[in-house]
This record gives C-alpha cells, structure tokens and sequence, in this order.
C-alpha cells in the first residue's frame, strides 16, 4: 500500500524539514508486519511529493499463531488497503512531524501549507459518505472513486475499496495525525491488541481536532474498536475540552458579531438581508412549502419564517450545537405543541457533506454562508446543496468587498468579519453564480441589498438559483442548435 503527501507552492522542498526526512534520501525501516519505505518521487522548488510505501508480508500475519487453515490468511486485502498497519507505519516514519517539532526549521511546525494527500486505497464498508464526514470537517476538499469489481461477477456487491485524494491549506502535523486516527476509523478494525494506552494515544493525536469534529462520538467508537469501557473513558476525558471549544466559539462570536455590526449599524444590513430572504421565498409561492436555512445561526432568519403559514416545514441547520440550542431558546421550542415541532425543526449538520436530510426542500437559504467556508471547500458545498439536495430555489448572500472601501471604520484589507475566510468583489461573485448555475442546471439572478454608492454597489449581494426543468433545458438546446444551423 503506498500513501503520498504533496505540498505545491513556494519553497515546496521544505516538506522535508518538516518530515526529518532528505528528499535525496531513501528510508527504510521493517516491522514484524512488513516493510516501509519513504523516497521522494518529485522534490522541485514547487512541489514536493514524500511516498511512504508499506510491503506487508500477509504470511507473517499468521506465522505462530495457533487456528485452523483458512485460505483467508493469506489471501485478503491487508496488504494493499491504509489500514492500522498503515496508522502504525506513519507513526514510527514521520514521530517527530506527527509531535509538531522542526529542529532545523521550528518556524515551519505551525505554518498552514498547500497540501495533498492520496491514499491509493482506502478500505471502508461504510462508504463515500463515512469518507466525507470523516475529513471534510476538518477542511478538505476530498476526491473520492471507488474500485471497480468484476463486471461479470454481479453477486458480489459495490465494491467498499476507495481511492482517496485529500486536499486542503492546513499544517503538516494535522494532517499526519489526521491519518493516523482516522484510516483506521475508515477500515474499522485494528491489527494490535486494544490496550488501555489506546485512549491516551487517541486522545493525545486528536488534541488538536477531535474535540471540535462532529462526527467525535464515531471517531472514538471504532478507533477504540467498540470497547464499552475505554470509548466511555475517552468521552469523558473529551468532554471538559468539547465545552472550552464551545465556550471559546461563543466568545469568539460575540467578538465577530460586535466587529460586523460596528461596520454595518448605520445601514442595519442584517435586517434588510432578513426581509430579502423572507421576499425570495415568498415570491416562490405556490411552490415553496418546505424550506431549509443552511448556516441558521441562532434563528433569526427562522423567527420570520414560521410566521408564514403557507410553509409546511421550516428546517434550521447549524455545525454548532451550542448556536442551535439558544436558536431552540429564542424560537421557544421547549414550549411548543407537538404540531409546531413538527413544522419547525432543528438539526446538526454540516454543509461540507453529503446529508440526506437536506433533499426534499423547495428553498435552501444560505445567508452569509459561504464566507465562512474555506475556499478549497466551497466545491463541496456546491455538490452538498446544488448536487445532492436539489432544492427548487436557492438564495445565497454575502458581503460585496467592493463596499468595503465606503465604510472608515473597517481597515483597508480587512474582512468585516474575523471569521471570513474570504470576501467576493460583485465581478468575482458575478462569475462563480454563473459557473454553478450553469454547471448544476440553475438560473440565476442577482440583486444588492442595502443602500447603493456609485461605482461601489450595495453592501450585501444576493443571488436567487431557479432550477431549470428538463423541458426549459432541452428548449434552451435546441434554441441553439437551430441559431448554429441558421448562421
């Protein structure tokens, strides 16, 4: 099996300061299980690639041990699948990588790269989806392809053997231990004894992460193999740093929010933006009955639209449990009768992954959304709701950077929000909604929100995807085709 990191931008070489290991170099090292090699296939100014291949010895894996003869000994798919042998390989090859120390370099430990990872094959029973809500989380954007079986052997299933591709701007040491914890979490099996050092061995690789991932409950489940006893021990270890990342969010949130209203008072933008939602998915009418606020926040959004008595389901979705539930305190949901709980619900859920409890919505919601998502993750949250959810209509916002210059208080190059990962100029957002739209089969329309400076634009732009039918498709094609025959 053979995994490799990549790193591409400047001085990409440096991966190997960062990996203790010389890209004019070839290291090996051998376990009882097999052999690891690491080399460097391409090692220039601007990419660098490290390959850690891992030969194991499937008849070692059974050598001594008293069982009966089963031909699965020593034909299976240990040898070519990331597996805990694998974990344990990127464990002794990259420790001081993994512990985040840099002797030569300590400057480089912290610093967020531009990198990839491709695990040739990857096991998991549990699907594309599992892969996704396992790394996307954590900010990467994933390429997954699962193996084909033979063709001629149909009883045998969809194949759960993938290749995976892993991308995203993070820092050389999370990513390691990322893999680490989570290929095996994927193949969910173990090929050592399930000590107690287990949990401590989790809990200190996962330090950094594990906390804030959503998916923490089925992370220590199957990395701890299931062990009542030891996943009831890591929750609750877990448990203090859950509540101080959520504290710390909260606190964070008050910081962000005071900075952005500070900015935007004077145009009271947040309540115009509320209005042009709640006008979008009136305007949709008789359609619209069902719909989603993707990113609700703490419900303001929600507040206005359970007013509308046309809507037979209104669905908040939010990452953050904490903002969900003073969205459930400020909405009254304790008190509510069962009808109104079935109208208006609350889930947790990230926007990054595959969800079917998106799908079936005749409006999504997004507003000011998509600038909180890392840039390399947005493709992501176009298949998650342009691809998979389907909605009839999709409403998005989000700041126009070109306004950004009329407002003093807010220095120049700086987001109105700490937590903006970026902010789009109207001619940037002009071409990403006519790229989506045009790639997943929508219409699009846009508009400014909030009071209009010239040459500058409205603070917020909006922008309303109408699916197209099949019949307005194949109308629009043949339009085309006879304006081609014509000329």
């Amino acid at each position: 099996m053979i995994l490799s990191i990549t790193h591409t931008g400047e001085n990409a070489t440096d991966l190997g300061y960062l990996l203790h290991k010389h890209p004019d170099n070839v290291f090996e090292n051998n376990h009882w299980f097999g052999k690891t090699s690491v080399f460097y296939p391409v090692a220039t100014e601007a990419q660098c690639t490290a390959a850690l291949l891992l030969e194991v010895d499937p008849v070692n894996l059974v050598r001594g041990k008293q069982r009966s003869f089963t031909l699965e000994q020593y034909v299976n798919d240990r040898p070519y699948v990331a597996s805990s042998f694998l974990s344990v390989a990127l464990g002794d090859a990259f420790r001081t990588a993994m512990n985040g120390n840099c002797k030569l370099r300590p400057e480089l430990v912290e610093r967020k790269l531009s990198l990839s990872a491709h695990i040739a094959a990857v096991s998991c029973r549990a699907g594309e989806e599992m892969i996704r809500r396992l790394f996307e989380p954590l900010g990467y954007t994933c390429e997954v392809e699962r193996f084909l079986l033979n063709h001629r052997f149909p009883d045998w299933g969809e194949a759960t053997v993938f290749a995976v591709t892993l991308s995203g701007e993070l820092t050389v040491q999370d990513l390691l231990t990322h893999l680490y914890v989570l290929l095996p979490v994927l193949d969910n099996t173990k090929h050592y004894y399930i000590a107690e050092d287990e949990v401590e061995k989790l809990l200190q690789k996962g330090e950094r992460w594990l906390a804030q991932h959503p998916e923490r409950n089925v992370i220590t489940q199957r990395y701890l193999t299931y062990r009542k006893r030891m996943v009831q021990s890591a929750l609750e270890k877990l448990a203090p740093l859950v509540e101080e990342s959520a504290e710390t969010q909260d606190e964070q949130d008050t910081v962000n929010e005071a900075q952005e209203q500070k900015a935007e008072t004077p145009l009271r933008l947040n309540e115009t933006r509320l209005q042009a939602a709640l006008e979008a998915v009136r305007s949709f009418q008789p359609q619209a009955h069902r719909v989603i606020d993707l990113g609700c926040g703490e419900g303001n959004l929600l507040r206005l639209l359970v007013k509308e008595r046309y809507l037979t389901e209104i669905v908040g979705v939010d990452v953050a449990v904490h903002t969900l539930n003073r969205a459930a305190e400020r909405l009254r949901l304790e008190g509510a009768s069962e009808a109104e709980r079935q109208r208006l619900k609350l889930i947790q859920g990230s926007l990054v992954y595959r969800d079917a409890r998106f799908s079936g919505f005749d409006v999504a919601l997004l507003l000011e959304v998509i600038e909180h998502i890392d840039a390399p993750r947005l493709a992501a949250l176009e298949r998650v709701v342009f691809e998979h959810a389907l909605p009839r209509r999709v409403v998005i916002t989000t700041p126009n950077a070109d306004y950004n210059s009329f407002w003093e208080s807010l220095p120049a190059g700086q987001f109105r929000h700490r937590d903006h990962r970026f902010e789009w100029t109207r001619a940037e957002f002009e071409e990403w909604t006519n790229r989506v739209g045009t790639q997943y089969g929508y219409k699009v329309t846009r508009q400014g929100i909030g009071a209009e400076q010239e040459a500058l634009g409205c603070p917020t732009q909006m922008a309303i995807f109408d699916k197209v039918s099949h019949a307005e498709r194949e109308e629009k094609s043949s339009g085309a085709r006879d304006t081609k025959t014509t000329d």
